[in-house]
C-alpha cells in the first residue's frame, strides 16, 4: 500500500495547507492533489463521474448521493463550517416583519435545493420560527449536482432568462438564500445574523457542519485501514493549524480564521472537531433537517453514513 497514490480535491485552507505543502506526510498512501476552483465544480464532478479517489464534498450532497447510490463513503472530517443565519435576505418593500410571512410566497434558492446553506436555513426558518417549509415555494437558479434526485413538488426552477437578484429586487420573489445583492430594498431576513448564530453556539452548541471528505468505496473495500490513515493525516494538519489561532501566529486570517478564532473563544474548545462523538448533535440536526425538507427520503444512521474504520475515531 506505501504506494498507493490517491487523485484528491479538496481546498488549500488553513487547516489543510500542510497537506499540500507537504508538511505533513500521510502514512500508507500519498496523495495527488488536483486544485479545483470553485470547489463545488468538484462535488458535481465526483458524484456525476466518481472522479477523484478523495473529495471534498458539501455534506447534504453527500447524504443525497448516497441516497442514491452512489459508490463513496465519507469520513468524519468536516473541512468547513458556517452559521446561515444569515444567508436569508429579503425584499423589505413587501410587508414582510418576520420569517412566518414568507409562507404563501416565493423564495429564491441559489443553485440547488440540495445545497447545505439551503438546508440549514431552512432548518433555521423551520425550527427557530415556527415557518411551514411546505407554504413556500422554493425557486432555484440551477440544478442539482446529484442527477437523480427529485425535488419536492413546491420546489420550482427559474424561469429561463432571469435572475434571483433582480426578481428579489421587483419584489417577484420575497426573498432568497445564498444570494448577495446590494439594493436598499434588500436586507437581511433575521436581523443581528451574526451574533444570533454565536449565541445559538454559546446557549446549544449549535455549530453548523457544511463540507465533509469522501473517499470511493472500491479503494475502502480494497484498504480496510485506509480511512483510518487519510482521517489521520487531515487531523495532525488541521491540528497543527488550531495552535497557531490559538497563539494569534496566522499573519494574513481569512474570514474563515476569524470566524474559527471566535467559535474557539466562545468554546475554549478546538473549533474544527473531526470525530462523530464531538459531531453527533450537528450530524443529527442535519440529517434530521435533510429528511424533512425532502433530500433524502429514508432513514440513515449516522453510522451507515460514514466508514467503517472512524466511528470511534477524534482528532
Amino acid at each position: 500500500m506505501a504506494d498507493l497514490t490517491l487523485k484528491t480535491a479538496i481546498q488549500t485552507l488553513g487547516h489543510t495547507k500542510a497537506l499540500k505543502d507537504g508538511s505533513v506526510t500521510p502514512h500508507g498512501f500519498a496523495f495527488d492533489f488536483e486544485e479545483v476552483s470553485p470547489i463545488i465544480q468538484a462535488f458535481r464532478r465526483m458524484v456525476r463521474g466518481s472522479e477523484f479517489d478523495i473529495s471534498e464534498m458539501a455534506i447534504t450532497t453527500y447524504l443525497c448521493a448516497r441516497a442514491n447510490g452512489k459508490k463513496f463513503t465519507a469520513l468524519p472530517i468536516f473541512l468547513v463550517r458556517a452559521f446561515h443565519h444569515g444567508a436569508i435576505v429579503h425584499n423589505t418593500t413587501l410587508g414582510i416583519t418576520n420569517p412566518k410571512d414568507l409562507e404563501g410566497k416565493k423564495v429564491g434558492v441559489n443553485r440547488g435545493y440540495t445545497v447545505t446553506t439551503g438546508v440549514w436555513a431552512r432548518g433555521v426558518l423551520q425550527h427557530e420560527h415556527d415557518v411551514d417549509l411546505s407554504k413556500i415555494t422554493w425557486v432555484l437558479s440551477g440544478d442539482e449536482h446529484v442527477a437523480e434526485y427529485q425535488a419536492p413538488g413546491n420546489v420550482v426552477s427559474i424561469e429561463k432568462g432571469k435572475k434571483l437578484e433582480d426578481m428579489l429586487i421587483s419584489g417577484e420573489i420575497a426573498a432568497a438564500i445564498g444570494v448577495s445583492v446590494d439594493h436598499p430594498d434588500v436586507k437581511p431576513l433575521i436581523a443581528d445574523a451574526k451574533a444570533t448564530g454565536f449565541a445559538a453556539l454559546e446557549a446549544s452548541g449549535y455549530y453548523p457542519i457544511n463540507h465533509t471528505v469522501v473517499v470511493r468505496d472500491e479503494l475502502l473495500e480494497a484498504h480496510p485501514e485506509l480511512a483510518a490513515q487519510i482521517f489521520a493525516a487531515f487531523a495532525e494538519a488541521k491540528q497543527a493549524y488550531v495552535a497557531r489561532l490559538a497563539n494569534n501566529e496566522i499573519a494574513e486570517p481569512t474570514a474563515a480564521d476569524v470566524l474559527y478564532k471566535r467559535v474557539m473563544d466562545i468554546t475554549g474548545e478546538d473549533p474544527l472537531p473531526y470525530g462523530i462523538a464531538p459531531n453527533r448533535a450537528m450530524l443529527e440536526s442535519i440529517m434530521r433537517f435533510a429528511r424533512e425538507q425532502g433530500i433524502v427520503t429514508t432513514p440513515m444512521t449516522i453510522n451507515s453514513v460514514f466508514a467503517a474504520g472512524t466511528h470511534d475515531l477524534i482528532g
